[in-house]
């Protein structure tokens, strides 16, 4: 009985130990330590391979393989275990999810064998790598099926993780003059809300240009067939505040495409033009806002020659397929009409001020309002000739969202005051014949009026009042370069 007492006393005494040393270990971080020195010391006795994946390829194209590493190791869960690793904010609410940082080993295994990735970064100019470790003597048998591993479930997650980006180009000085060898495109998410449902829009405009995006979606074996690239050129015309830019947000959303927007005052030349479109992806809207203004001025660095090669050269045919282009001006009167030919800009939508119908749409959308005793007065004032933009339009309606009567009488008074002057402007243009129909003027073009409200612009008194000077800009740091967007 004494020996048995005596075992069981001894296994108890063992069994302490064994956890004092199991908690001092890992509060210390010697487990830690172990396992490192383990592996750096079982690493000695095998021969290893190593496979770079760079971030862009010899011509600065992005390479498609780096993303799709990028979206798998980043689901893997030995991320964290990890010496460093980014916690960031997720979609939903209270989720956090975990990022790569610099730098950083992520261990993976793959039909028993065990790989590493090293997320390699260069602080001297920027460019990115992943570098695959694996043993010689797997290589042959999970190499091959390791990487098409890895394209399944980057595919699987992106479509299932689907988020629209809206990248915007930064200029050589905005970084260091090196780092025009890399990606010159920064993101972030694009959540705009507006889409084909919600923009004030004639129903059979709506149709016919929903229509031609969704042939154009299904279009890649006929474009082939022809020998042309898959693409699409849009050109969005008329005066600051009628929508052009929301528009383009409700292209992207029914598209489901991510949308590049080239700011031409931080573009150095033509070349660098060529190469902002190289490194563009698939699948994406590519925006140059208010083209006529940026070529009229005396230092536009691009040239009319740079936008012809930007659209139909033979690079275009180099830089990722099934992208739609999209050209915004206020008029296209004073633009060389080598740009606008067909075959270069396939569409040409003209965005007119507010008429009769369009203001009831916005009136629907943003007061909620069908049918108003104030109606039959607003369409006298739209017969007469006088016209604001939706823009400034809607923002009378937003601030009086709770009252739609007095909402309606500051759009009264605003189209009595300064659509007077503009209205009368467009009808005696109409009278000399100077403007014509849009299907006379430009074979193709779907015209008619849309109003999105997409600039913010607006000329009344009234938003002054309630307002003061709250107005959103989009700044340009060109000297002669100063638009607010539409």
């Amino acid at each position: 009985m004494g020996i048995l007492w005596d075992s069981l006393l001894l296994l108890l005494v063992v069994v302490i130990v064994l956890f004092l040393v199991r908690v001092l270990l890992f509060k210390t971080g010697l487990i830690y330590m172990v396992k490192k020195w383990r592996r750096t010391i079982f690493d000695c006795f095998h021969v290893y391979q190593f496979y770079k994946v760079p971030e862009f390829n010899e011509n600065v194209q992005e390479n498609q393989l780096y993303r799709k590493v990028y979206t798998y190791l980043n689901s893997l869960s030995s991320i964290e275990n990890s010496d460093f690793t980014n916690l960031f904010t997720g979609k939903k609410t209270n989720e956090i999810v975990l990022r790569l940082d610099r730098n950083q080993v992520v261990g993976d295994e793959f039909l028993g064998a065990r790989v590493c990735w090293i997320n390699e970064e260069d602080e001297e100019d920027g460019s990115k790598n992943f570098v695959l470790k694996i043993r010689k003597a797997d290589k042959r048998r999970i190499l091959s099926s390791y990487l098409q591993h890895i394209h399944t479930v980057s595919d699987e997650l992106e479509q299932r993780n689907t988020e629209l980006k809206l990248f915007i180009n930064i200029g050589i000085g905005d970084d260091d003059s090196r780092k025009k060898k890399k990606g010159r495109w920064r993101s972030i998410s694009f959540n705009h809300p507006c889409t084909f449902e919600n923009i004030a829009m004639e129903t059979d405009l709506k149709n016919k240009v929903k229509s031609d995006l969704e042939s154009f979606l299904k279009g890649k074996q006929y474009y082939n067939r022809l020998g042309r690239v898959w693409k699409r050129s849009y050109l969005l015309y008329g005066p600051s505040g009628t929508g052009k830019s929301s528009f383009v947000a409700a292209m992207a959303n029914f598209l489901d495409y991510d949308v590049y927007d080239i700011d031409l005052s931080k573009v150095e030349d033509d070349s660098d033009l060529k190469m902002l479109l190289l490194q563009t992806r698939s699948k994406s809207v590519i925006v140059i806002e208010d083209l006529d203004r940026f070529l009229s001025t005396k230092s536009s660095t691009v040239t009319t020659s740079g936008i012809l090669n930007f659209t139909d050269s033979i690079l275009s045919s180099c830089a990722a397929d099934e992208r739609i282009m999209v050209f915004t001006m206020t008029g296209k009167e004073q633009i060389d009409p080598a740009i606008l030919r067909p075959g270069r800009v396939d569409v040409h939508i003209h965005f007119p001020l507010c008429d009769f119908t369009a203001f009831k749409t916005l009136a629907n959308n943003y007061l909620g309002v069908k049918e108003h005793k104030l109606f039959p007065q607003v369409e006298v004032i739209f017969q007469n000739g006088a016209s604001l933009s939706p823009a400034e339009i809607g923002e009378l309606m937003i601030a009086n969202r709770n009252s739609p009567t007095r909402a309606l009488k500051y759009v009264i008074n605003a189209l009595q005051t300064d659509g007077d002057r503009r209205g009368t402007g467009r009808r005696l243009l109409l009278e000399n014949g100077s403007r014509r129909s849009i299907s006379e003027e430009v074979a193709g073009d779907m015209s008619g009026p849309l109003c999105g409200g997409g600039g913010s612009s607006p000329a009344v008194k009234e938003i002054r009042k309630l307002y003061g000077l709250l107005r959103i800009k989009s700044s340009r740091k060109s000297e002669s370069y100063d638009v607010a967007r539409d």
